[in-house]
């Protein structure tokens, strides 16, 4: 492909915003050439500056326009399956923001469909593959040049959350960041999830009861902890600290070591800025030369929303087996032009 790639964006809501502003200022061979957005303020605020970009109300508008090469999916999840399955059944490549869908069911109904087509369309925006750090910190768990890999200890900072965040979403929107990258990082899938509850946090919201302690159990016995706090005032944190048998390693903004010190970021926007910068450029390198995706696929979506329903009912107590179905075929892990690819 020699001409930029035309880049429908479905979804102009402070992520879809956030994408527009990346593909036209800092991603190379690709433009935004189409929006899909219902509410019209809000197209017009996030298109004002690509003025070469079509807006439309629904997805089937843009693709009876044949408007876009591919479609970056930034909507809320609970409407990814309403614009995932016209993108495939038009035979779009496809990036789709986490989670793939909400639950396992309708996550099964995209890979249904998704395996009509020749190949993988769709990549997860499970961002943390694509930061820096977390990609050394993998290369370091593969090499073995600091031993064997014992434990994994995460955090997962915020500082404050919407009223509309209730006690589910701290499974669904905030650790379904761990359920992809730790199992990612140390090569084994998860086999069982666990929540404690600590004391709470007197600035959390009467709707909310955390922090929580998330204890993962993967399947080669390896333990994971995952202390996932929304309240905590000074800032947004994600950390993750490895141990392994001749070294540790920690990954993440420093903590704040006294009352009154602020955190490095504020969200996830800064925090993960180059993150998202590199999995966008990726996906528009692999769709331009044919790959379609450089990242995690749909199958590691439908694992993680079964890792996200073991998650859930942890919350009401005991240790929750999370389901590992065999994939098909079509999604069996492989290399990319020469490369490994974040699949693998």
């Amino acid at each position: 492909m020699t001409e930029d790639l035309r880049v429908g964006v479905i979804g102009a809501g402070a992520m879809g915003a956030d994408h527009i502003r990346r593909i036209e200022t800092r991603v190379t061979g690709a433009r935004v050439s189409a929006v899909v957005e219902p509410n019209a303020a809000r197209a017009a605020a996030a298109t004002r500056h690509v003025p070469r970009a079509l807006v439309y109300a629904r997805i089937e508008e843009a693709l009876a326009a044949d408007a876009m090469d591919a479609v970056l999916i930034a909507v809320p999840g609970l409407l990814h399956v309403a614009t995932l399955l016209p993108a495939l059944e038009a035979g779009l490549p496809i990036l789709c923001e986490k989670p793939l869908t909400p639950d396992s069911a309708t996550s099964m109904r995209v890979l249904e469909a998704e395996q009509r087509l020749d190949r993988p369309h769709i990549q997860v925006g499970f961002m943390r593959r694509f930061d820096p750090e977390y990609a050394q910190l993998r290369d370091t768990i593969a090499s073995g040049e600091a031993g064997e890999l014992l434990m994994l200890h995460c955090a997962h900072r915020n500082a404050s959350v919407p009223e509309t965040y209730v006690q589910e979403m701290l499974i669904n929107d905030s650790v379904v960041h761990e359920f992809d990258i730790v199992p990612w990082l140390a090569g084994s899938p998860l086999k069982s999830v666990e929540v404690r509850y600590s004391r709470r946090n007197p600035a959390a919201p009467e709707r909310l009861r955390e922090p929580i302690l998330v204890l993962m159990e993967l399947e080669d016995g390896m333990i994971v902890d995952v202390e996932m706090s929304v309240n905590v005032q000074f800032g947004y944190q994600v950390t993750t600290e490895a141990v392994f048998s001749r070294a540790a390693l920690r990954i993440g903004d420093p903590l704040a070591a006294r009352p009154g010190k602020r955190a490095e970021h504020e969200s996830f926007e800064t925090r993960f800025a180059e993150a998202y910068d590199i999995e966008v450029q990726r996906w528009v390198d692999a769709v331009r030369r044919g790959d379609l995706i450089d990242g995690p696929n749909a199958w590691d979506g439908y694992l993680v929303a079964l890792a996200c329903e073991a998650g859930v009912r942890a919350l009401s107590g005991g240790v929750q087996l999370v389901a590992r179905p065999e994939p098909p075929s079509f999604y069996v892990p492989t290399h990319v032009s020469g490369r490994r690819s974040a699949l693998a």
